[in-house]
């Protein structure tokens, strides 16, 4: 069988159903898991994805000829599988999910106990290696599945993150995006004073209504126009997999990941002061600067959840952001969880008693283009070719992806690690400057090749 290697990125596996990723691959990649890990039990997920079925069932088929148990914890969101990574015994949990992905693709994403993710550096490049194995062999005593229900304890677990008899009444919309919010916004909600109107509850893979990627503002008219619709105080949205919250104000304007980095940072430091706080390479200035007046202390770090959870068992980090909308918690194992970080949302407007969008106001001192995507054929060109015409930049760092920063604004180029995309962000001082400087930068990356999607 021919297995198509491009499927295995930084930091998860993903690719196209059924022409890359499929049962049989998926049987493949448990031989391969197998002979990295070694495991005697593994844990798996799924969310509602059209193939999941099928790659579930061709793992299962690998770990228990080869004696392994599995434990199927049935369709959940990805910080379920992180959450039993926390508290388990099992030797792996694999989450299959393509997150935020158009419904033709798949994907796995591996964590040891810990949980710890099984990235690039970690695992998966063995893995990719060790296909060419084979199977394993057949043992006499095949391996046991075992249905497993986490949900009453993971809930409890969510709660605790927060002081729930605090929380205000409040009006949200939330809109699931036919992904796995749907199934687990009901069940942490449940018994608190929020007021929900449901958006797309319906667990569909073929994501009828929009892709589950929060990030094209295209896939969020109908739940800003619907937070205006209902006078609401807040809207929610997710990605596919639930593990990535995403917020609109009272005004129904969206909130960067940025801007929600920098809010939680405050709200956690006025309790936790001297703490680090991690921010992605792509935020804004606004985070670090946060972060140092409210005494912590803050560390620019790489995308990626399999980095993101290294490094706050590095620094023993209290929280960590991401512009994409990532939030890690030192209290959920240094995880991420959705649903989490939006009841944490909740608690600090409850606490400040003003409208969210007089909050976001204080922070949003900068202009920010947003996530700008390019498809490209050629990145090497374009990385070369900015980099070189930008090179009077007061700074040019390469922590993840192309950082170029003057005085008075800057700029972040990185490919995609799922797509293949190229992403742009830039942030200045004045909307002229960010007009200015962003309408410069597309223009040169289109007459590069780039295509702006």
């Amino acid at each position: 069988m021919n297995i198509d290697t491009s499927i295995f990125k930084d930091y998860d596996i993903r690719g196209v159903y059924p022409r890359q990723l499929n049962g049989e691959v998926a049987k493949a990649i448990g031989y391969a898991i197998i002979r990295k890990f070694h495991p005697t039990s593994v844990a798996i997920c799924r969310d509602m994805r059209l193939s999941g079925a099928e790659i579930l069932g061709g793992l299962m088929e690998a770990f228990t000829k080869a004696g392994v148990n599995v434990f199927d914890a049935g369709l959940t969101g990805t910080e379920l599988a992180y959450f039993i990574a926390g508290t388990r015994n099992f030797d792996c949990v694999i989450m299959i999910s393509a997150s935020h992905n158009p419904p033709e693709y798949n994907g796995l994403k591996i964590v040891l106990k810990g949980p710890v993710a099984v990235s690039a550096d970690t695992g998966l490049v063995e893995i990719k290696q060790l296909l060419s194995d084979g199977p394993v062999a057949d043992t006499i005593s095949p391996g046991k599945v075992t249905e497993i229900d986490v949900f009453k304890e993971w809930k409890e677990k969510v709660l605790s993150l927060v002081n729930t008899s605090k929380l205000k009444l409040f009006s949200i919309v939330v809109d699931a995006g036919n992904g796995m919010a749907g199934k687990l916004v009901p069940l942490v909600f449940d018994g608190l004073p929020i007021q929900i109107t449901p958006m797309f509850f319906e667990l569909d893979g073929r994501f009828p209504n929009h892709t589950p990627n929060p990030l094209i503002e295209s896939n969020n008219a109908a739940l800003v126009a619907k937070v205006k619709e209902r006078n609401a105080d807040v809207g929610l949205t997710f990605d596919g997999d639930a593990d990535r919250v995403f917020f609109v104000d009272d005004t129904g304007r969206f909130i960067s990941g940025t801007l929600v980095t920098a809010l939680l940072a405050r709200y956690i430091l006025t309790t936790h002061p001297g703490e680090y706080v991690l921010y992605s390479a792509v935020c804004g200035r606004i985070v670090p600067q946060t972060i140092k007046q409210y005494g912590g202390k803050p560390q620019r770090v790489r995308v990626g959840h399999s980095f993101m959870k290294a490094y706050m068992r590095e620094y023993n980090a209290i929280f960590a952001g991401e512009h994409s909308g990532h939030y890690y918690h030192r209290d959920f194992f240094n995880s991420e969880t959705g649903m989490g970080t939006a009841l944490m949302v909740l608690s600090l407007l409850s606490a400040d008693g003003r409208k969210f969008s007089e909050i976001v106001d204080e922070l949003n001192i900068y202009q920010a283009s947003g996530e700008i995507n390019f498809a490209v054929s050629d990145i090497p060109t374009i990385w070369n070719t900015i980099k070189k015409e930008y090179e009077d930049s007061r700074a040019i760092d390469e922590l993840d992806g192309l950082s170029v920063w003057y005085e008075n604004y800057w700029f972040n180029l990185r490919t995609s690690k799922t797509e293949p995309l190229i992403r742009l962000n830039v942030e200045a001082d004045t909307k002229e400057l960010l007009k200015e400087k962003t309408e410069k930068l597309v223009s040169r990356i289109e007459s590069l090749g780039g295509v702006k999607k």
